[in-house]
């Protein structure tokens, strides 16, 4: 820890922050804007233009939509941060809950719309059930057209914790100009591209500011008796007892602070940075409340697994104890995840290889052959118990693919692996019944991005249809038939003769057979023939389809003592169900 230009402490070393939010609410944007700020970027992309940081892949680009994990590495004052831009879309939320376990903060990226709230809430829920610590970082308020308490009141249904507004939005007319920050009674006015300008606090805003800092100073006194105590005997606290207040309350989840301004323009950038260097923990809280065990040895999780064109795999973790670099050898489980064949440095999807990883830091593994997203991997001799266990949502829609040419299809196979490796949330099945290969995804988007990747990263060209359903037959009422099986073709034939009771069962009870023969009319040898022919009669019914639900019970019959056989058993079984 260091000392806070606040008061307090802060914490110290690399940091990792995810960047979360409903789907088009500004999150690709932030990232570009913060790393304009901090030098990684001399010019800030944007989306329409296709020149982003984060979205690099051909599908994002084409869909304009964060469809996979970015990951970005800068510094700011000195200080390292790993920021992880989340898919927004439900259909790509899989991404977004690997990380949570491994970050120290999450910046939660909305907008004043209220058709996004029911996906926020959701969010939402994922960082307060994992106690992560968060910041609402509201987007786009030059185009605000509510006052901003109306909107708080509004998002404050999507959260359990308690939103407390940091900034209040200063005008000029209609136009949201600058803000006022309510921790430390200044006004600024924004410049597009730039820090933000010092102004004095005059006119109605004056009277403003201290009805919101009087709010925001309430919330925290719900967790603070001495600030009580001071706003009740109408006592200023001093402004270090503010921030350490915010501090504490943001890292312990007790309230989560909202900041303001607009990303396509580079506002409010400064101020949440300075923010999430003050106030967000760092990475031995995090390791703490992962339960870490402390030691010398490397611990870290992994946040994505990719598969580079050239670089072969890559698996993108967070180290949260000891140190890990080029030639470590790393444990997954009870498993070997592989040698490290190189750490790199990511900043999109350029990457540059550098030296060991340290506690904190956010680095891409070359070569972890069997590692996987969600993985702990250690250095030690004993696996370190798992941080955290992510299961992806069941699928919720199938489509059947088929290599375009046959020549393809083990690549096809191959691709796959891969696909389903570097995204948990797609299900490859392969349908024996219909010998059709099926992909289950969450949703007609994340397919349709699947067979893009298949066919512009893997080189796969592939068909899609709508899979073959499988269909069960069954019967209405029972019935009593003869399968009889006769053939002479010269020395011995065949014969086969059987009596079947066929009867239906309840739904789902599958089939059963039996049978009650007497005398021998059947000899006790040619009965499980008898059995094997009905079960193959039963796997194609008359609409194509294999039939369930049914007794059989075998109850008469005949044989020729040198024509009849299994086969002929076989066959007269069969025949006697079709």
């Amino acid at each position: 820890m260091a000392a806070n230009a606040n008061g307090g402490t802060r914490a110290t070393g690399p940091r990792c922050v995810a960047l979360v939010g409903p789907f088009q609410s500004g999150k690709t944007t932030l990232l570009e804007a913060i790393l304009a700020r901090t030098g990684v970027i001399q010019r800030q992309g944007t989306i329409e233009a296709g020149n982003t940081v984060g979205d690099a892949s051909k599908e994002a680009r084409h869909h304009r939509m964060s469809v996979e994990l970015s990951v970005a590495t800068t510094n700011f004052m000195g200080d390292t941060y790993t920021f992880l831009d989340c898919p927004g879309s439900v259909e790509f939320v899989h991404d977004m809950r690997a990380v949570l376990p491994a970050i120290d903060a999450a910046v939660v990226v909305c907008e004043l719309d209220e058709k996004k709230v029911p996906q926020l809430q959701l969010i939402l829920r994922e960082l307060e059930d994992r106690k992560t610590p968060r910041i609402l970082f509201l987007n786009k308020i030059d185009k605000a057209d509510a006052a901003v308490h109306d909107v708080l009141r509004l998002l404050q249904d999507a959260s359990r914790t308690k939103l407390v507004l940091r900034q209040i939005p200063t005008f000029s007319g209609e136009i949201v100009t600058g803000f006022v920050d309510l921790a430390l009674e200044r006004a600024f006015v924004y410049k597009e591209h730039a820090p933000s300008q010092v102004i004095p606090l005059e006119g109605d805003a004056v009277d403003r500011e201290k009805t919101a800092r009087f709010s925001m100073l309430e919330t925290l006194a719900d967790h603070d008796d001495e600030l009580m105590e001071q706003l009740l005997e109408d006592i200023q606290p001093p402004r270090d007892k503010v921030f350490d207040d915010l501090t504490r309350e943001l890292r312990d989840g007790l309230v989560c602070p909202v900041l303001m301004g607009t990303a396509t323009r580079a506002n409010g950038i400064l101020r949440l940075l300075k923010a999430l260097r003050h106030e967000s923990p760092g990475a031995a809280e995090t390791a703490k409340r992962l339960g870490v065990k402390g030691g010398a040895d490397a611990v870290a999780y992994v946040v994505k697994t990719l598969n580079t064109t050239h670089g072969g795999k890559m698996s993108i973790a967070r180290v949260l104890g000891g140190q890990a670099g080029d030639g470590t050898t790393l444990l997954a489980g009870d498993d070997e995840a592989g040698r490290v064949a190189g750490v790199f440095k990511l900043v999109g999807q350029a990457t540059e290889k550098r030296g060991p990883a340290a506690v904190g830091e956010t680095v891409g593994f070359a070569k972890l052959d069997k590692a996987k997203t969600g993985d702990t991997l250690t250095a030690g001799k004993q696996p370190h118990p798992p941080l955290a266990r992510i299961e992806p949502y069941p699928p919720v829609l199938a489509i059947a693919i088929s290599a375009k040419e046959r020549k393809d299809d083990v690549k096809l196979g191959q691709a796959l692996n891969k696909l389903a490796e570097e995204d948990p949330s797609i299900t490859v099945v392969h349908n024996p019944e219909t010998h059709e290969v099926v992909l289950w995804g969450q949703g007609e988007m994340h397919l349709r991005v699947a067979t893009e990747r298949l066919s512009d990263r893997y080189g796969v060209a592939i068909e899609r249809r709508q899979p073959t359903v499988g269909y069960r037959e069954t019967i209405r009422k029972g019935i009593v038939q003869r399968g009889r099986h006769k053939k002479q073709s010269g020395g011995h034939g065949q014969f086969g003769d059987v009596v079947l009771d066929i009867k239906p069962l309840p739904r789902g009870s599958g089939f059963s057979f039996d049978e009650k023969i007497t005398g021998g009319v059947v000899p006790r040898n040619y009965i499980p023939s008898v059995e094997e022919g009905v079960i193959d009669g039963l796997k194609t019914g008359p609409l194509g389809f294999p039939v369930v639900d049914v007794a059989v019970m075998l109850i008469d019959g005949s044989y020729h003592t040198v024509d009849s056989s299994d086969q002929a058993f076989r066959t007269a079984g069969r025949i006697g169900v079709v």
